[in-house]
């Protein structure tokens, strides 16, 4: 077993202050991917990314490794996740720790299963020639059929061409579920692109899949774990 996983968890969210630390069903948002990363028993190391002193103080209560601090240049709100994840490798090999496969665990996805991380490292060790597995889903609704607003608010056809089209006779198109990123240590270090043919998809049902910026998707997210737990698929 030669995988580590690293949870991005930067301290100064904007939508949902301290998102990270406030507790969802009475558990600290980050302790919950900590708990479910563990529980895959598929990491020799499960590490946080963050800048934040308060949150490796947690990450560390909750089990997890926190060997580096991330810097303020690579914690604002301009950051994406291939840039966390490099330094994070780089970090780590400075330290004398290298890695075949890194899996990126976002911090706020409570309807993580631990299942389905296993899936994705799966399908890369049956596909050695792709380089990334990460989490997918369906749209509910075809997106050729998207409506936009003009700058009167007018409504029109985002795709006019698919106006006429029933939706059964267009493709089904898939969305990032944010939840989580296994790709091969030398792929993240190389900077390759996560959305390209070199990816194979874990797809999950919409159902599972909430993620969280507004205060609207935390509503939502509580609502769909409740309704999760009391039919006994999350605790």
């Amino acid at each position: 077993m030669n995988n580590i996983a690293i949870i991005p968890a930067r301290g100064g969210s904007k939508r949902i202050p301290r998102k990270n630390l406030k507790p969802f069903d009475g558990v600290p948002m980050i302790a919950r991917s900590i708990r479910t990363a563990l529980e895959c028993g598929l990491f020799e190391a499960v590490v946080v990314s963050t800048d934040d002193e308060e949150i490796a103080e947690l990450a560390r209560a909750s089990g997890a490794q926190v060997p580096f601090m991330r810097p303020a240049a690579l914690a604002d709100d301009f950051t994406g996740t291939a840039a966390v994840m490099v330094h994070a490798l780089l970090a780590l090999q400075q330290q004398g720790q290298m890695f075949e496969m890194a899996c990126c665990i976002y911090a706020t996805a409570p309807l993580l299963q631990a299942r389905f991380i296993r899936q994705g490292l799966q399908s890369l060790a049956q596909h050695r020639d792709r380089s990334f597995a990460f989490s997918v889903c369906d749209f509910g609704f075809p997106i050729q059929r998207a409506l936009t607003l003009d700058e009167q608010g007018a409504l029109s056809a985002l795709y006019p061409q698919f106006r006429e089209t029933r939706s059964q006779d267009l493709p089904v198109a898939y969305q990032d579920a944010g939840q989580f990123y296994w790709g091969r240590s030398e792929a993240w270090l190389r900077g390759e692109v996560l959305y390209s043919p070199r990816s194979l998809p874990v797809i999950l049902p919409r159902y599972l899949v909430q993620d969280i910026d507004t205060p609207e998707d935390w509503t939502r997210a509580e609502y769909l774990y409740a309704a999760l737990k009391a039919g006994g698929e999350l605790q």
